[in-house]
């Protein structure tokens, strides 16, 4: 009986010692031969949202999510015939109020003329006053005449100030509509990727409703969190290696430390253990290539070099 009973305490001692070591070989597996990352974040890109700027039906949204657009490309219409017929009329009113100006101007131009006879008249008489071969009523005439002739100038020139205000004020709406018309055309504000759309064609848009949303996902960014301890071993500019989950492996992709937080922060409630989450730490943005693998949202590693 004794003899069982030792057979059996041997047998429980050496599952023990089995369990212990499976235990230590796992864990060693998992933190690859205890090394672990610097750093754990998701990878982000700067995203833009393009608005309408024009009121109107979308006549035109040539674009699908994940389309890739160059800067300042046409994707897009707004309906513009309102605002072709409101800019043609206000033309065809600003060549009527010119034609006034130009009545008013001929005007002007005939009472030039007859200053210049006038003028020419005045100093033959002064001449001819000096020679005494003129009378004193002749001078005092001609001097009125020139007086005369340079007030109605004035009165016409008078009239015309409002008549060109009118035709500047017409401009000016001109140029708004045409400023209008041009941003009814919806154009790609930067080189990138359709994220998402968010209207169709025979739609009705209004300032401000977002159309699609796009970024530029040939650079990404890479935000992590990391210790006060850490501080002193990462500055910005500097060579890190990011890692992402890659089949049976990791893929490595070359890093620069774009941005390091100034303040510091609770660990967001994504990253690690209770305990871990409620440590101070500061964000780091690193710069990655992206060669089409990552995605927005997509969790990666910061390994920093020795």
């Amino acid at each position: 009986m004794k003899t069982a009973v030792t057979r059996v305490q041997k047998t429980k001692k050496a599952i023990s010692v089995l369990s212990i070591s499976i235990v230590v070989i796992s864990l060693i597996s998992c933190n690859g031969g205890g090394d672990t990352a610097d750093g754990y974040g998701n990878f982000e890109a700067t995203e833009t949202t393009v608005s309408a700027e024009a009121n109107g039906k979308i006549q035109l949204l040539n674009i699908e999510e994940g389309s890739l657009l160059q800067n300042n490309e046409v994707v897009g219409v707004i309906d513009t015939i309102q605002l072709s017929l409101k800019r043609d009329h206000l033309k065809a009113t600003k060549n009527t109020i010119f034609s006034k100006s130009r009545n008013v101007l001929s005007q002007r131009e005939i009472l030039q003329e007859e200053l210049k006879v006038a003028q020419n008249d005045k100093a033959r008489i002064e001449s001819l006053i000096k020679e005494n071969a003129a009378t004193q009523k002749q001078w005092d005439d001609i001097q009125g005449k020139v007086r005369i002739l340079q007030q109605q100038i004035k009165s016409v020139e008078t009239q015309n100030a409002p008549i060109i205000n009118e035709v500047k004020s017409i401009e000016v709406q001109i140029e708004q509509i045409e400023d209008q018309i041009a941003k009814s055309i919806v154009k790609s504000p930067l080189g990138g990727t359709v994220l998402v759309k968010y209207a169709e064609p025979g739609e009705v848009a209004v300032f401000g409703k977002p159309l699609f949303k796009m970024a530029n996902l040939d650079a990404m960014e890479l935000r992590v969190y990391i210790s006060e301890t850490q501080l002193p071993n990462i500055k910005i500019g500097q060579q890190v290696t990011v890692k992402i989950d890659d089949k049976d492996s990791m893929k490595s992709y070359e890093g620069t430390v774009s941005w390091i937080s100034a303040s510091a922060e609770f660990t967001p409630k994504i990253i690690q253990t209770k305990e871990e989450r409620v440590n101070l730490v500061y964000a780091v943005k690193i710069q990655v290539n992206n060669d089409g693998s990552l995605k927005i949202g997509m969790p990666a590693e910061m390994w920093i070099e020795d």
